[in-house]
Parts: C-alpha cells; sequence; structure tokens
C-alpha cells in the first residue's frame, strides 16, 4: 500500500506568481503527471495544507482542475493560508470535507491504514491551534481506530524545526503538549505527517515518527540560525511516499519532482562491479 503526500502548494489565481518569482501551478502539473507516472502507483494521495496561497474561489477551481488528472483518490487538508468554505463550496463533491461541522476533519480508511486528518488551522494566523472540540474529536478517533495502523495529518508541525521564523508559527506549543498526550496513548499510530515547513524533516513525537514534507514548488530556506530571515530556494520540489508493508510496517521516502538521469546498473552483464 502506498500513500504519497504533497504540501504547500500555494496556487495562484491563473497568471499570477507566488512572490513574483514562482509559477506555482506549473509546478504542480509537473507533481500530478510524476505521480501518475509512478510504478507501482500510489493508492491515495494527501495533500497536507496551504492549498492555495489567498483562500481565494478562483485560487481552489484553479486547484480543482490541477488535481484532476490524478488517476487515485486525493484526501484535502487546510493550512494557515486556506478558507475552510471557499474550499468545501469548490470541492462539494469531496464528502471528507463536509463531515467534519466547523473543522475540516475526518478519518478514511486506505488500504490497511487509516488516515486521521487533523484541522489546525487558526484563521487570519500563521500559527496552528488545537481547541479542545477538536482535541476531544481526535481522542474519539483514535479510540476508535484500534487495531488500524494510524497516519496522523496535519498541517503545522507540532515540534521545533529549529528554522527560527518558521518555528514562531509551528502549532501552538499547549496544543502540541496536549496532542503529545494523546497520540501517545495510542501506539497504533505509526506516523505523524505535517506540512507547513516546506522541508524534508524527521523526529520522535510521542512515542512514534513525525514527518514534514518538502514542496512541490518552493522549499523554505535551510537557515537553521535562531534569527534567520524568512525566505524561500527554488531547490528540487519534492514530496513524501508512505509505503505500508505487513513485514515492515510504514517506511517513508522523500521522491522528486524531477527524475535524474538513470537509472545506471551497478554491474557488469557477468555480475562483475562495474570500474
Amino acid at each position: 500500500m502506498l500513500l504519497a503526500q504533497i504540501s504547500d502548494l500555494h496556487i495562484k489565481r491563473p497568471g499570477a506568481l507566488a512572490y513574483r518569482r514562482v509559477d506555482t501551478a506549473a509546478y504542480l502539473e509537473r507533481c500530478v503527471a510524476r505521480l501518475n507516472a509512478l510504478e507501482p502507483k500510489p493508492d491515495a494521495v494527501v495533500v497536507t495544507g496551504d492549498l492555495v496561497d489567498l483562500g481565494t474561489l478562483v485560487e481552489y477551481e484553479t486547484l480543482k482542475k490541477l488535481l484532476a488528472p490524478l488517476t487515485m483518490p486525493v484526501y484535502l487538508l487546510v493550512g494557515n493560508h486556506d478558507d475552510r468554505q471557499a474550499l468545501r463550496d469548490v470541492f462539494s463533491d469531496h464528502a471528507h470535507l463536509h463531515t467534519g461541522g466547523e473543522f475540516i476533519h475526518y478519518t478514511v480508511d486506505v488500504g490497511p491504514l487509516r488516515l486521521v486528518a487533523l484541522d489546525s488551522q487558526m484563521p487570519q494566523q500563521g500559527a496552528g491551534y488545537l481547541c479542545e472540540a477538536r482535541l476531544a474529536w481526535l481522542d474519539t478517533q483514535l479510540a476508535a481506530s484500534q487495531g488500524k495502523n494510524v497516519v496522523l495529518a496535519l498541517h503545522h508541525p507540532p515540534f521545533i524545526s529549529g528554522i527560527g521564523h518558521m518555528d514562531r508559527q509551528r502549532l501552538d506549543p499547549g496544543s502540541a503538549e496536549r496532542l503529545a498526550a494523546i497520540v501517545s496513548r495510542h501506539p497504533n499510530v505509526e506516523r505523524v505527517i505535517c506540512g507547513h515547513v516546506h522541508r524534508p524533516i524527521f523526529t520522535r513525537f510521542a512515542g512514534t515518527i513525525a514527518v514534514a514534507v518538502p514542496a512541490p514548488a518552493h522549499q523554505v530556506a535551510l537557515d537553521l540560525r535562531e534569527d534567520a530571515p524568512s525566505a524561500f530556494r527554488l531547490e528540487p520540489p519534492a514530496f513524501a511516499l508512505h509505503q505500508y508493508t505487513p513485514a515492515a510496517g510504514l517506511v517513508t521516502h522523500h521522491a522528486y519532482v524531477d527524475e535524474g538521469e538513470g537509472p545506471f546498473p551497478f554491474y557488469e552483464t557477468d555480475g562483475k562491479l562495474i570500474d
């Protein structure tokens, strides 16, 4: 079973560039083509927020057209750049967006995995927050998922990345502590996956592994100074592949949208290592 994760698409209105420099729509178009060409093909794609840049209807309409060629189910989360109602209006056919009342949170089964999508948005704020209602909902969903291998998805990292300006807008520390207390009671949570930081990051969290992923367009500059300026780089676009097998459990890979040269063999036809 293969679950692909993309994040932080930041789609703009047609013809507009993010930060007057990044054609996020063209980048996403290439990413969608890459996902469709993968062998084996992902069973589903989860998009962990910042779907668009300003939360407008026209941006979501553009996003919907760009995602339409995907040949597998797509599950959407909200980030700090998103607007819940505009997303629901445009993606009215995505039932999972309409089951959580005020919040966009839901559970779906993807093969042997249960995807639990958690809404960490605090409207009009860059940082994330989990109120008591969302935390209670999560606790209930995880309790109901005993015996299932769970992937918990949210937009904001519940951990410190070391990138100062991003850590100042991560998941609220109090929310992160309460989230950790809930997750630690449920050892079947195989992975906590998030976006927001536009970088591949792995860390231990609440007795499991938390993973942030790079973006299919621009990446946040890797600058680990506390006073690092808020900046991005046009590093290679990428995404994550979470592969589940009964023998190995869940294994996470990061893949690049643009294929490099190759593949080239390591060995001669007679079995000798190429020298």
